[in-house]
């Protein structure tokens, strides 16, 4: 009989992957927000049009194989599309009003959404090391966004909630990738599915009459809001065809490991490579009760981690004990 951890322990590895390449995410949409004012909602589409035109060549000349798509699944990622281009949505405002680090701390409140929701609707298991370790992780998300402090939600109430709405656009984000594992779709080809179905709603979100929304293109004309500057242009294509693609992508395989609740768990991690991004490239400070929450979210990977590993180690000798008894009596 093999033993469980390998591919548990490699569940967690393409987890922390993930995280680690999706903590740069925010740096560039912070980049760009900054130096260019681009609109939130139109870097999210250009972001998302760029994954598509970028992805889908690659597997079509690599493995044509995988652009093919029951249309009993269409509708399925269609529905994923409009919840990532939500996720999208919130996340490129939050970190246009938020920052980086903040707002990436924030969207982590997610991890206490998909416990919850993977319990209701996927049946994902649920016990006491799990609510400890989604506990000790919000703490420290709620520790390094100061948002004990009143003060911060007077001054910056719009940019908390949007980063709130970005956890829980995540959390559901989340799901429906484990969802689309269960069905047995491929990870790249939900990705590039999924992307392109999202460019498809921001494009509409960016051309509704009166821009109900905020951040979008108040004319048509806007959606090319970068003009000829090769640079900026440059870097949102950096910003697809890196760490969004190699990120998201990653992000999908583990959930072909792992239920959607322990790796959210495990990318809370991205914070504390976020923080320590921002503060080396943008000059965005954390202060010792922020560092201390980055300390307790990665406590609570760690918790989490090692219960997994408990918990399989014992399945597996459970297995073997009967395994045993079923040759003996044979």
């Amino acid at each position: 009989m093999a033993s469980p951890n390998p591919p548990l322990t490699r569940g967690y590895l393409i987890a922390l992957a993930s995280a680690a390449i999706l903590s740069t995410t925010a740096i560039f949409i912070r980049y760009l927000t900054q130096n260019y004012h681009l609109p939130a909602l139109v870097l999210a589409f250009w972001r998302d049009v760029l994954v598509v035109v970028t992805l889908l060549p690659v597997l079509g000349f690599l493995r044509p194989r995988l652009l093919r798509v029951q249309r009993c699944h269409l509708l399925y990622l269609m529905g994923y599309g409009l919840v990532l281009a939500l996720f999208n949505a919130t996340w490129t405002l939050s970190v246009a009003l938020n920052g980086a680090a903040i707002a990436t701390v924030l969207v982590y409140c997610s991890a206490a959404f998909t416990a919850g929701l993977g319990w209701w609707l996927l049946k994902e298991r649920m016990n006491w090391t799990k609510l400890a370790a989604i506990a000790i992780c919000l703490g420290g998300c709620v520790l390094v966004s100061d948002a004990l402090d009143v003060m911060a939600w007077r001054a910056n109430f719009a940019g908390i909630l949007t980063g709130i709405c970005s956890g829980l656009g995540y959390a559901l984000n989340g799901l429906m990738g484990r969802s689309a594992s269960q069905r047995g779709l491929n990870p790249w080809t939900t990705l590039g599915y999924t992307f392109g179905f999202a460019a498809g709603f921001l494009l509409l979100f960016n051309l509704l009459p009166g821009h109900p929304l905020p951040g979008t293109a108040v004319q048509p004309l806007d959606l090319f809001w970068l003009g000829s500057d090769w640079v900026g242009w440059g870097v949102l294509f950096i910003l697809a065809a890196g760490p969004t693609i190699a990120g998201f992508g990653l992000y999908n395989v583990s959930l072909s490991h792992l239920s959607a609740s322990v790796v959210n768990l495990i990318v809370t991690l991205e914070p504390v490579f976020t923080a320590l991004i921002a503060y080396l490239l943008l000059g965005e400070r954390l202060g010792g009760v922020q560092i201390v929450g980055s300390a307790m979210i990665l406590a609570g990977v760690i918790l989490m981690r090692v219960y997994e590993g408990w918990l399989a180690a014992a399945n597996y000798q459970d297995a073997a004990r009967i395994e045993r008894l079923y040759d003996k009596s044979a």
